[in-house]
């Protein structure tokens, strides 16, 4: 099924799966042009939350870490704590340009470390101060907490979210291990590791309920203090790593499905996908992660250990984020349970029951801390969900009108039939986004210059989701039935480099047609001469000179135009004037460059 999400004119564009009646919400959906920007935007806003998660995990992560140097000497000021984790935190994001790979080694022994060591000390904590501790695992004592604090129950609540933050995560995992070697690590090594270290701490903060503020580090023996500083720094560092990770992951697919504004994005490795780096994002996000470490040098409690108040600034930063993260992605699950996959009325009412009860009690929770700080990630989230609406509703009006007012091959020769329309000499490769047809900027071009190239490749760059393209599969040209007219589509995968030179490019395109031209010959009856012509035309619109054209188009916000259209529209063009043309990657000079503006009537 596929739904219309932006525009009026596909809000009939559902595809049936096969004969099976259309479920009521489908049809909703169908019909309500503002459910569906609605459904778009929490979609986005999910999305937006987990790179607003890496903003602030990664300084929450290191600071609480870097915070265990104030238990033997009380003297360090939280000043030089900030400092020292504000360099670690330079220092990880100036790494991040070399890979994960280049440092991964490093990665499994610091956790292998971290999964062992601190059970051991959990157990250790739980026989020494409270062996009943597993007690708590019963219903009972649930029901019972609950009902003993009433409200005061419900705003602690807050205070555990941070004990399931990273679990947001585990989908960037995907791009480096497969999803056997998760479940395997996270039910036999990860969780185990979690539920004793955390009954530990319990057990130690039962006996001494005033060192709360600091569980983790005060329930620590001495002797092995330092060892277990080191390795929970190490591993502070690795976790802010897969949040970062993650961060450029999403920003990676939302580029290639042009659901965000073009930035560099660079694979970091030749054969695994999920390993990349943008060196705008990664600046970014340091520079906002050091900002929440010196920005809040004075806030409550935000150098202490993942605490379990509900008033600490961990919880109300990350809690806000990390739950809203889960309750948005029940609610979109349970969409694609009852449209798409059709599943039975009494499971998806179930599964939406469960899960929505159980997070829509935490989001309660966390959201009374708003006010005192949990809005930051939210409106970091609220920006860049609007950012992205905002390239999304652009891009998508702009496809309209390309298909809408598309050139068709016998408009195109219906324009160069014209006398006064002249075949200049020279070769000219003419970037177009869509294949079923011709860009409406090339009859733009054509009624105001009054010419076209002798030979014009009409080209597209398609990006597939492959390491690497073959050589005999990534120039695909074909003959458009006009003398001197040719398609080419360009294909490259993720690993593929894309600075080639300019010349390069046309070399493989004058070849690639050239085959093309002489297997036609073969296939069907031709004047070999002719074909020779042809060839000829090549060689010599090489020879006289190349040109690159593409549009540079903008929108036309009339007066007919409503208010939410003014507002989009022109928000899409301040992004698209500030981000990265496609064109460059391609290495093509600046002197062969020329583009050619058009408005676009909204």
């Amino acid at each position: 099924m596929n739904i219309g999400i932006i525009s009026r004119k596909h809000s009939e564009s559902i595809v049936h799966n096969g004969t099976r009646k259309q479920s009521a919400l489908g049809i909703f959906f169908e019909k309500s042009i503002v459910a569906r920007r609605v459904l778009l935007f929490i979609a986005i806003l999910g999305m937006c939350m987990l790179i607003g998660d890496g903003i602030l995990t990664p300084a929450i992560s290191v600071l609480s870490a870097m915070d265990g140097v104030r238990g033997p000497f009380p003297s360090v000021s939280k000043s030089l704590v900030e400092a020292l984790s504000a360099v670690v935190l330079v220092v990880l994001f100036m790494l991040q340009k070399y890979g994960t790979s280049r440092v991964s080694f490093l990665f499994s022994p610091i956790m292998g470390a971290w999964t062992f060591c601190t059970p051991i000390v959990g157990i250790y904590s739980i026989i020494k101060y409270y062996p009943s501790i597993f007690k708590a695992i019963s219903p009972h004592y649930i029901v019972q907490f609950f009902w003993n604090n009433g409200k005061e129950g419900w705003l602690l609540l807050g205070g555990t979210v941070l004990c399931i933050t990273g679990s947001e995560a585990l989908f960037a995992d995907l791009g480096h291990f497969n999803r056997r070697s998760i479940q395997i690590a996270f039910l036999f090594t990860i969780y185990p590791s979690l539920v004793l270290t955390y009954a530990g701490q319990t057990a130690y903060l039962i006996n001494n309920p005033n060192d709360h503020d600091d569980g983790f580090y005060k329930f620590v023996p001495t002797k092995i203090y330092w060892p277990i500083f080191i390795i929970s720094t190490s591993a502070a560092i690795v976790a802010s790593q897969s949040l970062i990770s993650a961060t450029f992951s999403v920003i990676k697919q939302s580029v290639v499905l042009d659901y965000f504004p073009r930035v560099k994005v660079v694979h970091t490795s030749p054969n695994k996908e999920g390993e990349v780096y943008s060196p705008e994002v990664n600046y970014i996000l340091m520079i906002l992660c050091v900002a929440v470490i010196l920005i809040f040098e004075d806030g409550k409690d935000i150098g202490n250990a993942f605490g379990s108040r509900a008033t600490n600034l961990p919880v109300m930063f990350s809690g806000v984020v990390v739950i809203l993260v889960m309750l948005i992605t029940t609610i979109l699950l349970t969409l694609v349970m009852i449209i798409i996959w059709r599943t039975p009325p009494y499971l998806v009412g179930l599964y939406f029951t469960v899960f929505f009860v159980m997070e829509g009690v935490y989001v309660s929770a966390v959201f009374t801390k708003i006010p005192e700080g949990g809005w930051i990630p939210f409106a970091i989230s609220l920006i860049l969900a609007f950012i992205m609406f905002g390239w999304i509703y652009g891009r998508q009006r702009k496809i309209e009108y390309e298909l809408t007012y598309k050139i068709t091959l016998d408009r195109l020769g219906k324009l160069l039939s014209d006398p006064s329309v002249q075949r200049v000499p020279g070769l000219c490769f003419f970037y177009t986004n869509i294949q079923d047809g011709l860009t409406p900027i090339l009859g733009h071009y054509i009624k105001n210059m009054k010419s076209l190239h002798k030979v014009t490749v009409f080209t597209t760059l398609r990006y597939l989701l492959v390491p690497k393209v073959a050589p005999h599969e990534r120039i695909i040209v074909n003959k458009l039935g006009i003398r001197g007219v040719y398609g080419c589509v360009i294909q490259y995968g993720y690993a593929d480099p894309l600075s080639l030179e300019g010349d390069d490019i046309v070399r493989q395109v004058i070849e690639s047609l050239q085959e093309h031209i002489l297997k036609d010959l073969g296939r069907q009856p031709s004047n070999p001469s002719e074909v020779q012509g042809q060839i000829a035309e090549l060689q010599e619109a090489r020879d006289v000179g190349v040109v690159h054209v593409r549009g540079k188009t903008r929108f036309y916000i009339g007066k007919n135009c409503g208010w939410f259209d003014r507002t989009m529209l022109a928000f899409y063009e301040v992004l698209h004037s500030n981000c990265r043309s496609a064109l460059p990657a391609l290495g093509v000079p600046l002197t062969q460059r020329i583009e050619v503006g058009m408005l676009y009537e909204a």
